[in-house]
């Protein structure tokens, strides 16, 4: 298997920093319930966020993916202020990478917007790290990848470590699962 690396790109030593968002569903009414990433050295963070009081939207499929219910939210989930400065303090000047750049774009666009701040990291696409050839066995790598973790929660930190760890998969990295479950 020959494996063309876009020069562009940062070597496989400077593993990205991978955020991903869980949502009340998808849609024009949805907005981020749990946000996480892990950094290149491995260290994950996730944390779930409180709804604001005009973010109604629910989804029950959404809910039964991600297994959050709406309590929880209110119970344990912070302020959406307290999460863009903590996002902001952790993140600060780096590029950050989702697999799922258009929802979550829009869904960090949401909470920012509710917490009147603007995010102080950049949100790109996971795609632009790849080169065609691992475009096109992202699916099959991530697949064992997950096959290999065992059973995961669906949520945002333990997504974020499996699309970093089949980016390293790709690029020949075997580099040990260090743990977000």
């Amino acid at each position: 298997m020959k494996n063309h690396v876009n020069p562009a790109l940062p070597p496989m030593s400077e593993t990205p920093t991978v955020l991903d968002i869980e949502a009340s569903g998808l849609g024009r009414n949805s907005y981020p319930i749990e946000i996480g990433y892990v950094l290149p050295d491995g260290h994950a963070y996730c944390t779930l966020i409180e709804p604001e009081p005009h973010w109604t939207h629910w989804d029950a499929q959404a809910a039964a993916l991600h297994g959050i219910r709406r309590e929880q939210l209110r119970e344990r989930g912070l302020p959406t202020r307290d999460v863009a400065l903590l996002l902001n303090t952790q993140l600060a000047g780096l590029t950050v990478y989702t697999d799922g750049w258009a929802n979550d774009f829009t869904w960090l666009g949401v909470l920012y917007e509710a917490a009147g701040m603007v995010p102080h990291f950049k949100l790109d696409n996971l795609r632009s790290l790849l080169s065609d050839d691992e475009a096109d066995q992202w699916h099959t790598v991530k697949a064992r990848i997950a096959q290999e973790r065992g059973p995961q929660r669906h949520r945002a930190s333990s997504d974020a470590r499996l699309i970093q760890l089949t980016l390293q998969r790709l690029r020949g990295a075997n580099l040990p699962d260090q743990g977000a479950r």
